[in-house]
């Protein structure tokens, strides 16, 4: 091959290789090296859901970032990357089967897909415990990466998002096995979720929309007369 060939075909690898870094997500998240586009199009592929799917992950991850920034929270974008698009997939076949915590099976099986997508496997244990200590309920380590998603996960159960995620289970879930379960559900959480929130600036997002919740219960049980008409 002559020179000048392989210069060709140098310039149009590095062109593709540009190009396909510069992809971004639905919401804009960058998609800047080629383990980011792996795992983005696995969860895209494999994770369709309306209360914990792709949506779920790309705002969990835009939220830790706004309240790390909030914080001044120094975080590894790798880690946060992995931590909130693979957080959830222990709720999603094949990998449900494997426990019932879905925390920790994504905690114990994320390294099947990150190891042969590339991910510097050195970062896992970080990535590991903000799966760990991502739901409302966990137990979280004193960690910048686990602190922000788990507060963006509990964040994502309030105000007009956390409404939609548990009306869209209506149905498909105990905890909205129909309306006045949702309902119900949809109280708790108003109540029960800015009390686990750690961060302080997560606190101050949680109380407002605890607020917005409240507001919207009020509404619907007058126009149903009480929950009565629901």
């Amino acid at each position: 091959m002559s020179k000048r060939l392989q210069t060709l075909f140098y310039s149009l690898f590095l062109t593709a290789n540009c190009a396909a870094f510069a992809q971004q997500t639905e919401s804009g998240i960058p998609l800047d090296s080629g383990w980011k586009q792996t795992v983005y199009e696995f969860v895209r592929d494999n994770q369709q859901h309306t209360a914990w799917g792709l949506e779920h992950s790309e705002r969990d991850y835009i939220l830790a970032l706004e309240l790390a920034e909030k914080e001044g929270l120094e975080l590894d974008l790798d880690v946060l990357f992995a931590a909130a698009f693979l957080h959830d997939m222990g709720a999603f076949e094949p990998y449900s089967a494997r426990g019932s915590d879905h925390s920790r099976v994504a905690a114990d099986s994320m390294a099947e897909i990150l190891e042969p997508a590339g991910f510097p496997m050195q970062k896992l244990p970080l990535v590991q415990g903000a799966a760990l200590g991502h739901m409302y309920y966990s137990e979280v380590p004193a960690e910048p990466h686990a602190q922000v998603l788990h507060d963006a996960d509990t964040l994502n159960f309030l105000g007009a998002i956390g409404i939609t995620r548990i009306l869209s289970l209506t149905t498909r879930s105990g905890m909205a096995q129909d309306l006045p379960s949702a309902i119900a559900t949809l109280e708790n959480m108003s109540q029960q979720l800015p009390g686990t929130l750690v961060l302080e600036s997560s606190r101050a997002i949680g109380e407002e929309r605890s607020t917005e919740m409240k507001a919207f219960l009020a509404a619907l049980s007058e126009q149903t007369y009480g929950g009565t008409a629901l």
